[in-house]
């Protein structure tokens, strides 16, 4: 009687884990580098551009121009340090007719010790400066109305600042501030505050006394709900808290009878209150249609109102029924092939970034 002999293959546990793990690692790599890929590419910028262009052909001029604003802001955090822009004189912009003090570049790592001399000046504009702090002696310029000072390494106002009661206009964007004075509230004429880009988590509650502040823009910080201070600022017309941590905004967001324009882009949100519907002043809001899955029906119907999703994966699908988003997609999807052909044919040569595919695409 013939037996035949079979050879059966036994293998280690470990050494198929050693390679599944192996495997999942090169997936994960790949990932990555196409992640990167991605980021490196011009499509976003051009797609950025495309869903801003669609968005505009149902505004007019001037919101037209807050939306740009809003849209190119952000393009600040992505600019690498500044380089010193050459002063042959080597002294700072003093403007005498407008009572103008200007300060620009990065070798300034404190304000210069002549400035104690003109008491008189109104505004003071200093931009990318390795300044840290501001001095506690600016209570000494009692007529300041316009307080300009982005892009520095400023982490701390100075509670002297609550006493230039003619300040009208503070703006700190993009600095390293985590907190704001409590004395700030009595600035009573202040009428813009921007705070964008910082690190602040709550403003005071003290800033509720800034009745006449129409403009007030804290995006690109770590807020996780509407500071309480804002429901109280009766007359402010654009409130701007896009980049930030918010989940919901309040029930009581028509306290702000006169808001015309919200920004609540790059949030968490997935719903709207109803209350936005009773602010009879509002023109323009501004979310992320990637989460918003809920909103009053009234904000859409009303044709006073510009309602402006934006998409940051536009792969998403979109819920079926919605035809107007959907015809909107589709013609976005078009024209922005359509413009990403041409500006490849007109290239000498291909993007280093780029793989050669071959697709073909209805317009």
């Amino acid at each position: 009687m013939r037996v035949d002999r079979v050879d059966i293959p036994v293998y280690d546990i470990s050494l198929l884990r050693n390679i599944w793990e192996g495997r999942e690692k090169k997936y994960k790599n790949k990932q990555k580098k196409e992640h990167e890929r991605v980021q490196k590419s011009a499509l976003a910028k051009i797609n950025q551009q495309w869903q801003y262009r669609i968005a505009c052909k149902k505004l007019k001029s001037n919101e037209v121009e807050v939306l740009q604003h809003y849209l190119t802001r952000t393009a600040l955090t992505e600019i690498q340090p500044h380089q010193d822009i050459p002063n042959t004189d080597e002294n700072p912009i003093i403007e005498g007719i407008k009572f103008i003090f200007e300060l620009d570049g990065d070798k300034w790592i404190e304000l210069p010790d002549n400035l104690l001399d003109m008491t008189y000046l109104r505004e003071w504009h200093i931009r990318r400066t390795k300044i840290c702090k501001l001095p506690e002696w600016i209570v000494q310029f009692p007529d300041l109305c316009v307080l300009d000072i982005p892009q520095n390494g400023i982490d701390k106002l100075p509670v002297e600042i609550g006493q230039l009661t003619k300040l009208r206009v503070l703006k700190v964007n993009y600095n390293r501030l985590s907190s704001i004075p409590p004395e700030l509230g009595e600035c009573e004429n202040l009428e813009r505050l921007e705070l964008t880009g910082n690190y602040l988590e709550q403003l005071p509650f003290e800033l509720s006394n800034l009745k006449k502040v129409t403009h007030l823009d804290i995006a690109e910080n770590q807020f996780a709900s509407i500071p309480i201070c804002a429901l109280r600022m009766t007359s402010l017309q654009l409130l701007d808290m896009s980049i930030n941590m918010l989940t919901d905004l309040p029930e009581d967001m028509d306290r702000l009878e006169e808001l015309e324009s919200l920004f609540v882009h790059k949030n968490n949100m997935s719903y709207l209150p109803k209350c936005l519907v009773n602010i009879t002043t509002l023109k323009m809001i501004v979310v992320s249609g990637d989460t918003l899955i809920c909103w009053p029906s009234g904000l859409k119907e009303n044709p006073a109102i510009k309602f402006i999703k934006l998409y940051d994966n536009m792969a998403d699908e979109i819920m079926e029924g919605d035809d107007e988003i959907l015809e909107t997609r589709q013609d976005h999807h078009k024209e922005f092939m359509k413009t990403y052909i041409d500006t490849v044919k007109d290239r000498e040569t291909a993007p280093t970034y780029t793989t050669k595919v071959s697709f073909s695409c209805c317009l």
